[in-house]
């Protein structure tokens, strides 16, 4: 089966994708193309469907750089492959054939691209690093490489919707210390519980940041279990693990 590679106008002419799950050699719950190093799934597999996303991506497997994601708001700059992998949540570069990648499942996959100036970055932004700032920090970066702030394009790639996130009252009241304005993200659940609005939250959050351009695909994780991998379905199915997709950008 071939790749499925999901693209952005916006992002044109520079080589990117969000990757969804089909085309891939891993099997049982990670049936498809898991590329999470850190999941229960066999390294031999996960590496061959990380070689095919560094084919598509037209660069070395080495040349496909992913992080130790940890829901921080902090960015690594990168000018080549790295031996150990930072625990940062985002990633900027100004050097050709290198492929920023970030893995999700469930939480947004952003790619960023300032093709004028030659600048891309990539985040992992869930709500904990969304809340946090890495979004802004990731353009600070690429302001600090030479991208000009209203010449960046940002998509956010597939991500859970909010019709199938549900949080607690203890999560709005992390939103709302932050800033009250934050309420017009969620919508009234059952009971005591409401539906946050992950990528409405993003977009947001840099729009005011000041970047050219935000959008989101409009794929939700959770309710297309056959293209892509979710954490929270997972959960909820009462699986051992989950897969995790791969979103990647290059000059």
């Amino acid at each position: 089966m071939t790749l499925e590679i999901l693209t952005a106008d916006s992002l044109a002419p520079l080589r990117h994708g969000f990757f969804t799950r089909k085309g891939g050699a891993s099997s049982g719950v990670f049936h498809g193309l898991n590329c999470g190093q850190g999941s229960s799934d066999q390294s031999s597999v996960v590496t061959i469907n990380r070689a095919r996303v560094a084919e598509a991506m037209e660069v070395p497997p080495e040349n496909l750089i992913t992080v130790h994601q940890v829901h921080s708001p902090e960015v690594a700059i990168v000018d080549g492959p790295i031996k150990e992998r930072p625990k940062v949540d985002a990633m900027v570069t100004a050097t050709p054939g290198v492929a920023l990648a970030v893995l999700t499942a469930d939480c947004q996959p952003v790619l960023f691209a300032d093709a004028e100036n030659g600048v891309i970055g990539a985040a992992h932004a869930g709500w904990r690093g969304a809340l946090d700032g890495v979004l802004e920090a990731t353009i600070d970066a690429m302001e600090g490489l030479g991208a000009k702030r209203e010449a960046i394009r940002a998509v956010i790639g597939p991500s859970i919707s909010q019709r199938a996130y549900e949080v607690g009252p203890e999560f709005l009241d992390d939103f709302m210390a932050e800033d009250p304005e934050n309420h017009r993200f969620f919508a009234n659940g059952e009971g005591d519980r409401y539906l946050f609005d992950l990528p409405a939250f993003g977009l947001h959050r840099m729009r005011q940041a000041g970047v050219g351009a935000a959008e989101w695909t409009r794929h939700c994780t959770y309710s297309d279990a056959e293209r892509f991998f979710s954490y929270r379905r997972a959960t909820h199915a009462g699986e051992a693990d989950y897969g995790r997709l791969i979103s990647a950008i290059r000059l």
